[in-house]
């Protein structure tokens, strides 16, 4: 067997309802559903799948064999089980930056007492993995599994900084100062390298700023990103520059620990 039949077959890219499980897309979709919620009820997933009651059920009792759902009884609610979790954390598994960025992670939050996030980029947008809290009651969250555009995230605009080739996508409009107009991200991107730290300036959320810097790999390639998120009168203007040198230290610092070539 060829080194390219190992994973796949001759129909890979037969991408046609003939070469798909219908049952597993049905299955896959109620776990999407329910990942995106705070729980969901029998007829809240059939409807908002379109399948009838019966046929959800179906599906959500096979899952819950597997710990995928699981079902809490007193509201007749489901929610995603411990095995979805188990089966998630394989990704996170696949590099160790997850591991490595922990401790810089914690250092940041506590030098600069706003959250620390680490993200990397996966199919046009960002993903964050994981993050440290700061204690501070107005605080900024990205549960693990979370996405957001590239070109109105922190993490983002490190990346596409130095990966000319991200193609962030539709330029699409969050609030009053998320960068819609290409020539206008081109440029702030070109500021970004010169830098060495991105802003997310209420580009996604009004209130709310997120300075970030990239994480390179051996070959000086930008793997993730890491950054620092807060309310914009905890992080004024005046602060950023201080706050960017911070934030592209601990960037610096997990380079190298995962043998990572930094940038000068």
């Amino acid at each position: 067997m060829t080194e390219s039949r190992r994973g796949r077959p001759k129909a890979f890219h037969d991408k046609t309802e003939q070469n798909t499980i219908r049952a597993l897309d049905r299955a896959m979709a109620l776990l999407q559903a329910l990942a995106g919620s705070d729980g969901m009820t029998l007829t809240e997933l059939a409807q908002a799948e379109g399948e009838s009651p019966a046929t959800t059920y179906r599906v959500l009792t096979t899952l819950a064999q597997r710990q995928m759902v699981e079902l809490d009884p007193r509201g007749q609610v489901w929610y995603v089980g411990a095995g979805t979790f188990r089966t998630g954390a394989a990704f996170l598994r696949r590099t160790n930056v997850v591991e490595r960025a922990r401790a810089p992670m914690q250092a940041l939050m506590r030098a600069t007492n706003e959250t620390a996030n680490l993200g990397i980029e996966q199919q046009g947008e960002v993903l964050f993995l994981t993050q440290v809290e700061t204690h501070q009651a107005i605080r900024a969250f990205f549960s693990p599994g979370t996405r957001s555009a590239l070109h109105a995230s922190g993490i983002g605009k490190a990346l596409m900084a130095w990966m000319p080739g991200l193609n962030p996508g539709p330029l699409t409009r969050f609030t009053e100062a998320t960068i819609t107009e290409p020539e206008a991200l081109a440029r702030n991107l070109a500021l970004t390298r010169s830098r060495g730290w991105a802003l997310d300036n209420q580009e996604r959320t009004e209130g709310m700023r997120c300075v970030a810097a990239p994480i390179f790999n051996a070959h000086g390639e930008p793997v993730a990103g890491v950054s620092i998120s807060g309310p914009v009168f905890r992080l004024p203007p005046d602060a950023l520059p201080e706050l960017g040198a911070r934030v592209r230290a601990a960037a610096a610092e997990i380079t190298r620990s995962i043998g990572g070539a930094v940038k000068s």
